[in-house]
């Protein structure tokens, strides 16, 4: 079942080589992206009207990245091709019936005689000099080691804007206050840069490994099936150039990617997590993330040795969308289980909820399994709201039709390109999500910065300092109170008051800073003003 298609595998050698010079030539900055005003220029030469050209762009930049790569430049002349040919520009129509191998390069408007001038012999001096790659640019920015301003024109995405803001208005506030100690670690580059990621959790035997070999139609190394508890381990299954898998502690320290913050969680953490690496379509776009599965009855009582629900919600603050999974012989919520989803608190937009397996049971029963599931699911969440729920059975075996019938077969068949369309979607709401998260984040940090500036504020000048600490730290739930009714913020926004007290306790409040009015205001400033000003920048060129 294919979930997503590049225009690349439908392009002929020979199309290729025409449109990566077409591409060399429309990027203006050398840097591998057509911005905007790249587009408006190139893309005028093939005389398309503007209403025409902004499909063209929507279509191509699905994901919102205001800009195209490669894969996106071909996307964007296959469009102009077929827009030439008289076919209406839709969402769909690089996935129809038309064969894309025979799309020939569209007509562009004395685009040779351009391509020419510039094979034209130029000084031996011009051909040395060239332009560095953006990505590597914005990758100095966080291994300098003083911040130096940033300037705007290095900045030729929404992502590099969001370095840049990060860098110079969120990451001061965050250090002064500590805030990589109790709430996230600092971002990275390779934060802002990894692909989106889909974390499965449920507890041990529903189908979890299942569901990802079932998508990539094939195993992932160090992959293990079986009715008892096989999967001992987080494993984060992403794109490689071969297949093999790589220890915790050696993905962990490696700057390109995006897990650097799991060393907080120790060395016995460390040890029972691997990065599974393989080529695939699929895992170009999208990395999953499978975890262990989650004790329940006697075996909740045998502690493990690290801390399961923290790394999950680690995990659940990086990923894109969280699937629990349940099969309907195990739709009990252990008290471990219980933890993890509350442990999910604040990503409630990403949850989805599988009931795999369903074909285990007649409709009658499964009626029932699924009334059964709201009601648990409902107590555990606390929330008024109905989650999604998807039905199936999500492997590569035939659906048990004798058992759950024709009707059943069409319900799990419409259930699973539901589950599909949604994972389809990730990719392109990736950017949207970046955003989010970011914003999220800078709101986290502004309290935090409040909070403990208030409680700097609490402590005596000079005597009395442990018992002052001890007072602040037992009565944490009314210090909250106070910040939020001072600076009028939302309740919701508020951290964990037990994770908060725990970590606090381990420093002395008296060495925080004093509120800093110009760090808090020029957070407030980039989410009034910088970010819509960069997503104003980096919007479809023909809006």
């Amino acid at each position: 079942m294919e979930i997503v298609s590049g225009p690349i595998s439908s392009c002929s050698k020979e199309n290729q080589k025409i449109y990566q010079e077409w591409f060399n030539y429309a990027d203006s900055d050398g840097d591998g992206r057509i911005t905007g005003n790249d587009a408006i220029k190139f893309f005028a030469i093939s005389n398309l009207s503007r209403p025409e050209l902004k499909q063209v762009w929507a279509i191509a930049d699905s994901k919102r990245q205001g800009f195209l790569g490669f894969k996106e430049f071909i996307a964007a002349m296959q469009l102009i091709s077929l827009a030439q040919d008289g076919h209406e520009i839709t969402e769909g129509l690089l996935n129809s019936t038309v064969d894309l191998e025979d799309v020939k390069p569209p007509a562009m408007e004395n685009l040779d005689a351009l391509l020419a001038k510039k094979r034209s012999p130029k000084k031996e001096s011009e051909f040395k000099v060239t332009s560095p790659p953006k990505s590597s640019v914005s990758a100095q920015w966080f291994t300098t080691k003083s911040v130096k301003k940033v300037s705007l024109s290095s900045v030729t995405s929404i992502v590099d804007g969001l370095k840049r803001l990060y860098l110079e208005k969120l990451k001061p506030l965050e250090m002064a206050y500590r805030f990589n100690d109790f709430v996230s670690p600092t971002l990275t580059n390779s934060d802002f840069d990894s692909k989106p990621m889909v974390m499965l959790l449920g507890q041990y035997s529903t189908g979890k490994t299942t569901f990802i070999k079932h998508l990539l139609r094939s195993s992932y190394p160090g992959a293990h099936i079986g009715p008892e508890p096989t999967t001992d381990r987080f494993v984060v299954v992403m794109s490689g150039p071969d297949e093999r898998s790589i220890p915790g502690n050696t993905i962990a320290v490696q700057a390109d990617m995006p897990f650097s913050g799991l060393t907080t969680f120790g060395t016995a953490f460390l040890s029972k997590f691997q990065c599974s690496q393989m080529p695939h379509p699929l895992l170009e776009h999208i990395t999953f993330v499978d975890t262990p599965g989650v004790l329940s009855g006697e075996k909740q009582r045998t502690q493990r040795s690290y801390d399961f629900t923290g790394v999950t919600s680690w995990f659940a603050a990086k990923c894109d969308l969280i699937l629990l999974l349940f099969d309907p012989h195990k739709l009990d919520i252990s008290d471990e289980f219980k933890r993890v989803i509350g442990s999910l608190r604040g990503h409630d937009d990403k949850i989805r909820v599988v009931l795999n397996k369903a074909d285990q049971v007649d409709t009658q029963q499964l009626m029932r399994v699924y009334g059964a599931l709201m009601w648990s699911l409902g107590k555990v969440l606390n929330t008024p709201e109905v989650m999604r729920v998807y039905i199936g059975s999500f492997n590569d075996k035939p659906v048990n039709e004798a058992l759950i019938g024709p009707i059943g077969k069409e319900l799990f068949e419409k259930e699973q390109d539901d589950l599909l369309s949604d994972l389809k979607d990730i990719p392109k709401k990736a950017c949207d999500r970046r955003i989010n998260e970011f914003v999220k984040r800078a709101r986290a940090a502004k309290i935090h910065a409040y909070i403990m500036s208030h409680l700097k504020k609490e402590m005596p000048a000079m005597m009395g300092k442990a018992k002052a600490q001890q007072r602040l730290i037992d009565n944490l739930e009314d210090e909250f109170a106070k910040v939020q009714r001072e600076h009028h913020l939302p309740i919701g926004d508020f951290p964990n008051v037990e994770h908060f007290r725990e970590v606090l306790s381990g420093y002395s409040i008296d060495k925080f800073e004093k509120l800093k009015p110009k760090m808090v205001q020029a957070v407030d400033d980039m989410l009034g003003y910088d970010i819509p000003e960069l997503l104003k920048n980096f919007k479809n060129p023909y809006e």
